[in-house]
């Protein structure tokens, strides 16, 4: 079919850029409407289109409620900080944007709704970095009278489901489990990417004996820790690309990388290569090689310190020798962590800090008990990872009053505090409140993940830069004085 006329409804100006260049991405959101038309990011946003309305359609025929609740709310104590927002008719009071619906999604199952779910705008004030967002976008999900195993179950079976219909794509069946401490121990991360086949082997026992100080002191400590992450066919390597493995480890608090090259493993010591070996006897080389299955031709990294440095840096390494080598199995690997610590103690605060949020639940259900091995509690929390992502996390929550009020006490809360930030809470939970649990879902990083994409700004349509800015509308941006005063508010500027 052939245009007899054409008429021209709008002429446009010169365009800043060629939707098929490969620009700054600073350039494609300071006109972020041009960049989505093109064909990648038209794709990209029906994706996530076709990804939400599966969720929903999935829990809507299982009987949950979607079910909004507030956005202006109660700051909170915990976790990052909150965007703030003054109130103009209560001077010198501010609402809070929510960092998610947590509290009023249990207060809905003391309410008797028993199966809720929001795909909920979140807000969190956090530090900068490369691939947060200030406000994102969460399923958010509760159930009542559930155990772990009902929650898991059930989402795993969701997520399979979606994955099948908006990406074409099998997970298994069903995920894997993992326990913190394995997968801190294995894979220096609570998020390991099972992609990578590398795996860290704790070698304390073989070197706890020898006059290195760099190793002995850590395999002595109870809080240390020394690990090997065997690199097959490593020798391969240059001493260059070796050396430039310091400064990426360093980021993570690593002094150092120690190594072994196994140039032949026939010939003993005499077929090492590496700045180490002459302090270690043979019977360390022999337990190290023993313990990660050396051969010839590989490298043999080492990690040695604070039992969390040298499984952060480890891990980070394991990473990046994984990415950079082609490591990468082409496949999804989703799997459970579970079993997470209940508390982390912040020694510069002196006190514990929630390793997920103040009202999981932990494991130790007589609160005696908890105020007496807190250091030790488990708790019961979990979080889906996919391909090294966490993706969902959740917990079985508190439902009793004095196991709330203990976990608040430890976390230095104390009671005349708690009662003003959580008194709505703590009252609600005196009125019969159901055993519930949820989980939480991150959709960004969902549709990121499915669209092949590593930033989630590619899956958002008008998302805020590394720095928190949003470049299109320039904000955020400075206020009339006008307006401050009627929301009493006088703007203090940082010294410079």
């Amino acid at each position: 079919m052939l245009a007899a006329t054409v008429e021209v409804l709008n002429a446009a100006a010169p365009l800043p850029f060629m939707l098929d260049d490969a620009t700054s991405e600073d350039m494609r959101l300071r006109y972020r409407y041009l960049d989505i038309r093109r064909p990648q990011m038209q794709h990209r946003l029906r994706m996530r289109t076709r990804l939400v309305s599966a969720l929903r359609h999935y829990l809507d025929a299982r009987g949950f409620q979607d079910i909004e609740t507030p956005i202006l709310t109660k700051a909170t104590p915990e976790g990052a900080r909150d965007y703030l927002v003054p109130s103009r008719v209560h001077p010198g009071e501010f609402f809070a944007l929510p960092q998610s619906p947590q509290l009023f999604k249990q207060l809905l199952m003391m309410a008797g709704m028993d199966r809720y779910y929001q795909i909920a705008r979140c807000f969190r004030d956090e530090d900068l970095r490369a691939d947060r967002q200030p406000e994102f976008t969460q399923l958010d999900m509760e159930f009542a009278f559930v155990e772990e195993h009902d929650v898991q179950a059930f989402v795993e079976s969701m997520i399979r489901e979606v994955f099948r219909e908006v990406a074409g794509v099998e997970l298994a069946d069903p995920f894997p489990r993992m326990t913190y401490a394995e997968a801190m121990r294995r894979y220096g991360s609570d998020k390991p990417d099972l992609r990578i086949a590398l795996e860290l082997v704790d070698v304390a026992e073989h070197v706890r004996h020898v006059d290195f100080k760099v190793f002995s002191g850590p395999a002595a400590d109870p809080d240390g820790r020394v690990a090997a992450l065997r690199l097959p066919d490593g020798a391969a390597l240059t001493r260059k690309q070796i050396d430039d493995l310091g400064p990426h480890v360093a980021k993570y608090g690593a002094k150092g990388l120690a190594w072994i090259r196994v140039d032949d493993l026939a010939k003993g010591r005499e077929g090492l290569t590496s700045p180490i070996v002459k302090f270690l006897d043979d019977r360390a080389i022999d337990g190290i090689f023993d313990a990660v299955g050396a051969r010839t031709g590989d490298v043999i990294f080492f990690g040695a310190g604070p039992q969390a440095t040298v499984s952060a840096f480890m891990g980070a390494l394991r990473l990046k020798l994984g990415q950079d080598l082609g490591l990468v199995e082409d496949a999804w690997k989703p799997l459970w962590v579970v079993d997470f610590p209940m508390f982390e103690f912040d020694a510069a605060a002196d006190r514990y800090v929630a390793l997920h949020h103040p009202f999981t639940a932990p494991k130790i259900d007589d609160v005696a008990d908890l105020r007496a091995n807190a250091g030790h509690a488990v708790s019961r929390g979990y979080d889906m990872v996919l391909n090294g992502n966490e993706i969902g996390g959740g917990s079985i929550r508190i439902h009793r009053t004095d196991m709330q009020s203990a976990v608040f006490d430890l976390l230095g809360i104390g009671a005349e505090e708690a009662q003003a930030k959580f008194g709505f809470l703590l009252d609600a939970l005196k009125y019969g409140a159901p055993p519930h649990g949820g989980i939480a879902f991150g959709i960004d990083r969902i549709a990121a993940l499915i669209a092949g994409t590593d930033s989630i700004r590619d899956v958002i349509a008008f998302p805020k830069t590394a720095s928190a800015q949003c470049l299109l509308t320039s904000a955020p941006s400075p206020i009339a004085d006008a307006q401050l005063q009627e929301l009493h508010i006088r703007v203090a500027k940082p010294k410079t």
